[in-house]
């Protein structure tokens, strides 16, 4: 499929404010698909219609999609589900590349041209099978502008495309994960440098964004299900009555507890010791260089974000503050409406969230 790159992918791209109301994002991982649409209530946006469609163990492995009619089908689903025909969709951060460069230029299309001439110093891949796009994030301290972008093979942004054409849905842009979880999670104009934190099924997606702009992100290859797998295994009972029993115990302690606990710990620890790892290259950074501020506190978000305790425990490793996130941060105030969708639940679908709300910011550069 030919197609210009730069016309749909974009780090940090508002359409034009033409554009009606309502918005939607899809969001395609591991656990499935989870389709969103916004509406402008009286009082501001307002959470319409929500949809997760399963998909098939192994249909969509490492970002990858394998099983492209089983992709298609969850697709349709959720999107006659939610009447979406028209979507914001994401691309998976454990395929995409950040970077940072100085450029000269004040123009975004002068900063493309500097880009490309050394794309494959930035980029892994050959320059020729790499789609990028680039958002300016400042000056450094010798007064050049920097930039920040994000890239994909083409090859991944091609099936991707292909998938939801062949499920009737108009692809309006790309984005990476990670910015659209920031624009979700975080309040329009924080400029803060924070830790999110995606606790996924099979994953868990860490990103460190400043301004609400992703300047480092990864993912570690373990979720959430390794958690009920470890509950499953310590009590003997049934993948269902393991989700059920994590939920309730979480990774708090209690009187006769101990065992139990000792077996998510295991576990969990794991994670946290991944994410440690990254803050404090991070950090460390931070304080050597001054190019960057430290990281202020952490967010977490995903579907297995509200194991009880899970928040506290992370503090006490990483350092800073830990806080469960809220994905309707940028819309109404809930005094003014109430969610069908509850709390935990409305934790895994920040992507999904993020990308119906790219519709409503302000361009990021010139």
């Amino acid at each position: 499929m030919a197609f210009v790159f730069s016309e749909r992918l974009r780090a940090a791209f508002a359409p034009p404010r033409y554009i009606a109301l309502p918005l939607s994002g899809v969001d395609l991982s591991t656990s499935g698909v989870k389709a969103v649409r916004l509406v402008k209530g009286v009082n501001g946006l307002i959470l319409s219609h929500y949809a997760q469609s399963n998909i098939p163990f192994g249909a969509f492995v490492d970002g990858e999609i394998v099983d492209h009619p089983a992709i298609v089908t969850a697709l349709v689903d959720a999107s006659h589900t939610t009447g979406i025909s028209v979507a914001n969709v994401a691309l998976p951060e454990s395929k995409s590349y950040l970077f940072e460069t100085t450029v000269e230029g004040s123009k975004k299309v002068e900063w493309r041209i500097a880009v490309e001439q050394h794309l494959d110093e930035l980029i892994p891949l050959p320059p020729l099978e790499t789609a990028f796009d680039i958002v300016g994030v400042g000056q450094n301290k010798q007064g050049n502008t920097l930039v920040a972008g994000v890239g994909f093979a083409r090859r991944v942004v091609e099936e991707t495309l292909s998938v939801f054409d062949q499920a009737n849905i108009t692809t309006r842009s790309l984005e990476d994960e990670p910015f659209a979880m920031a624009r979700a999670l975080l309040p329009e104009g924080d400029t803060s440098t924070v830790l999110i934190i995606d606790v996924g099924k099979t994953t868990t997606k860490i990103a460190i964004v400043m301004d609400r702009i992703p300047r480092f992100a990864t993912t570690i290859g373990i979720g959430g299900h390794a958690l009920t797998l470890a509950v499953q295994k310590y009590f003997g009972v049934t993948e269902t009555e393991a989700r059920k029993i994590k939920a309730e115990r979480g990774i708090v302690s209690a009187p006769g507890n101990e065992d139990y606990l000792a077996a998510m710990l295991s576990t969990v620890s794991a994670i946290r010791d991944e994410i440690a790892t990254r803050l404090d290259y991070w950090q460390k950074r931070a304080a050597s260089s001054g190019a960057h501020e430290s990281v202020s506190h952490a967010i977490l978000a995903g579907g297995n974000a509200s194991v009880r305790g899970f928040p506290e425990y992370l503090e006490g490793s990483l350092g800073v503050p830990v806080v469960t996130g809220d994905v309707f941060t940028n819309l109404a105030s809930r005094d003014t409406w109430i969610p069908e969708l509850d709390y935990t639940e409305s934790l895994a679908y920040a992507t999904a969230i993020g990308l119906a709300l790219r519709d409503t910011v302000k361009p990021h550069y010139a």
